[in-house]
């Protein structure tokens, strides 16, 4: 029973990244908004680590076996770490493309009405998801599940910093996207590294 409990919480997460990764990649395309694409990397980590997420829940629901005396719930914390080890990659690419897009002046990007309604679409799905995830992380102490349900409460801050960034971009400040997907870096680097040091001293 709290297996499929937890399998459940887990599943709906991995749908709804789906949902945001491809409504983010189009939008982000269409407009060029490197903050909106940042996002939608962000969102691209966050499938692939529920993706980890759903069959982590399945393995470390298991029982105790010959093999696994103490049970199977160090997949959990293996999968916790994988998570990291995505959003620090996608760190390393946000910086890079923000920096050359400051230093070389690249085209502002073209910001409308889809633009800004993906991301607030983010931020209430995101919000929904952080909720069910955390309560079931605390009720099931799921480490899997407590990753993710940090992964979406930090994707809601860093949605506010590309909000932000599309309305200054809208006044003419084309600075203030490539500055909002730096911002989105920081927080996804600050939560990854607080996970990171967690899911090894656990395993």
């Amino acid at each position: 029973m709290i297996r499929d409990a937890k399998l459940h919480v887990a599943v709906y997460s991995f749908l709804w990244a789906i949902v945001l990764t491809a409504a983010k990649t189009v939008v982000g395309l269409l407009t060029g908004s490197l903050g909106v694409l940042s996002e939608a990397l962000h969102s691209a980590t966050d499938l692939l680590a529920a993706g980890v997420t759903v069959l982590a829940v399945r393995q470390s629901s298991k029982p105790a076996d010959q093999d696994h005396q103490f049970g199977h719930g160090k997949y959990e914390n293996l999968s916790a770490l994988f998570e990291t080890l995505l959003l620090i990659g996608s760190c390393v690419w946000i910086f890079w493309e923000a920096i050359d897009r400051i230093v070389n002046e690249h085209p502002a990007p073209e910001i409308n009405f889809w633009a800004f309604a993906v991301i607030i679409l983010a931020i209430f799905i995101d919000w929904h998801r952080a909720r069910a995830l955390g309560k079931a992380a605390r009720e099931h102490r799921s480490q899997a599940l407590e990753a993710d349900a940090l992964h979406f409460s930090s994707d809601i801050l860093s949605s506010f910093a590309v909000l932000l960034g599309l309305v200054a971009s809208r006044l003419g400040y084309a600075w203030a996207d490539p500055l909002a997907a730096i911002i989105v870096g920081c927080v996804i680097f600050a939560v990854a590294w607080r996970l990171t040091r967690r899911s090894v001293d656990a395993l």
